[in-house]
């Protein structure tokens, strides 16, 4: 376990960790890529919870398990383990996928709920590098990042992996064999009896040792954790790691960040993430949604239920406006291919970005976020509960004195920007021109009602349109 607090400016308290600022190079980057992958990817069933709803009985994972591979005291999920063999991971070309897509920082899983490591640990051997793929591809990501420059971290689900597996405590199964007690781990009652059974210090000293792993062999910028360190016996710990955290990075000489849900950090230690959903107004503090290119599951399984990079552009523009950046999850084959679905949705999504990345790269907010007619809710799984938005609809963004304006709906003739009429009291100055990213100066006409801009009938309205607002 961590025995003491390395040299820095940050003590494990919250009064010193609330003297945190998120670094510059996050609050540009506005879009990041999450990996699941994992022994998951190999039954390809359901969702990446497949390690925990096989042991749940009369479950449609537990039934497809048996009929597909047998009882689970016959074959449990760490039998799943020499079947994923990652033959055709390849760490650069994924990077490279993810560059196209406009992204500026990669997040792999290293670790999820089920307790197989993606990466090389001395915690125990249930890891990639000795077993599956036997290979670090936590390793090898982190170098093929930091090759094209984009910024690397991780994420922990290790927190959860106390109560995964304890559906297999309920009948015959390998979870109960005592010679796979460290992959499978205490499996004690669920998150809904937590009360009854929370952590003991062996569970939390080796969370707190694998995180700290984590930190000192990949030098990961992000660190994003899932919601289960909310728990109460988790805030001693949350505290050491994150100083523990902050002074390595402040060795490095690096800006790094810590992810976090529901109220698991304070507000000013770390930087909030949203699962699957959106703000909707402007937050004062710099936030995050995770969310994934499918609706139905992390990781890939037969049948993803895709969103479409409408949507997802969408999101992305709407979230940056509120003062957020989109964490877009991907889910590669058992092979280590990434499915053609993933990839035209990233692609599309960089091919926007190419033409209209400067209304979001390095931005900050407006006065207001926007305009028009379709609400986005606030609040964790709600990302697919808004209505499309419309031509009406507008995010505002801010740069270098400019002013962004991008209409989330291809419009048919001009824009219409109310939030920039002369009787809006939101921008007294005086406009100068008016430019369409990647199209050039646009005529415009500024009333008591709007801004008027004429659009050229010939541009690309297939997902959404910037305007580049400069002022005399």
């Amino acid at each position: 376990m961590i025995t003491s607090n390395p040299p820095g400016p940050f003590d494990p308290t919250w009064d010193s960790l609330e003297r945190y600022q998120v670094p510059e190079w996050y609050l540009d980057a506005k879009f990041g890529i999450f990996i699941h992958w994992g022994v998951y990817s190999v039954p390809a069933f359901g969702n990446e919870w497949y390690a925990r709803n096989m042991y749940v009985q009369g479950s449609p994972e537990f039934q497809h398990h048996v009929k597909t591979y047998g009882p689970q005291d016959k074959f449990g999920y760490k039998d799943f383990i020499p079947m994923f063999k990652a033959e055709l991971f390849d760490a650069e070309a994924w990077v490279e996928l993810f560059e196209e897509a406009g992204a500026k920082f990669v997040v792999p899983v290293a670790e999820h709920h089920d307790g197989f490591a993606m990466y090389k640990t001395k915690s125990n051997g249930w890891n990639a590098a000795e077993m599956g793929p036997k290979r670090d591809v936590v390793g090898e990501l982190a170098d093929a990042t930091r090759k094209h420059g984009l910024i690397f971290g991780v994420s922990s689900h290790r927190a959860e992996h106390w109560w995964f597996m304890n559906g297999g405590r309920d009948f015959p199964s390998d979870v109960q064999d005592p010679q796979y007690a460290d992959f499978y781990g205490p499996a004690v009652s669920g998150p809904s009896d937590f009360g009854k059974n929370p952590p003991n210090e062996v569970h939390m000293d080796d969370w707190l040792l694998r995180c700290a792993e984590l930190v000192d062999n990949y030098r990961p910028q992000l660190f994003w954790f899932d919601w289960w360190i909310e728990q109460p016996q988790f805030a001693p710990y949350l505290r050491r790691f994150a100083s523990y955290y902050y002074n390595r990075a402040y060795a490095w000489g690096q800006g790094v960040a810590i992810n976090y849900k529901n109220e698991a950090y304070p507000e000013k230690a770390a930087v909030f993430d949203v699962e699957r959903g959106q703000l909707a107004d402007i937050r004062p503090r710099f936030w995050q949604t995770d969310t994934a290119v499918a609706k139905n599951s992390w990781s890939h399984v037969e049948g993803m239920d895709y969103k479409t990079s409408e949507s997802l552009i969408h999101d992305l523009i709407d979230i940056v406006s509120k003062n957020g950046a989109l964490l877009l999850n991907i889910g590669p084959k058992s092979d280590g291919t990434i499915p053609e679905g993933d990839q035209a949705i990233l692609r599309d999504i960089g091919a926007w970005l190419k033409i209209n990345g400067e209304a979001i790269y390095g931005t900050r907010p407006w006065k207001v976020f926007g305009e028009g007619p379709t609400h986005v809710a606030s609040g964790a799984f709600t990302d697919t509960n808004r209505a499309p938005f419309t031509e009406e609809d507008i995010r505002f963004t801010q740069k270098s004195g400019a002013l962004y304006a991008t209409v989330l709906k291809g419009v048919s003739g001009g824009a219409k920007i109310k939030s920039l009429s002369l009787n809006s009291g939101l921008e007294p100055r005086t406009i100068a021109k008016v430019e369409l990213l990647g199209g050039g100066e646009c005529a415009f006409t500024r009333d008591a009602e709007a801004l008027h801009v004429s659009l050229p009938e010939s541009i690309d309205r297939t997902h959404a349109v910037a305007l580049k607002v400069s002022f005399e």
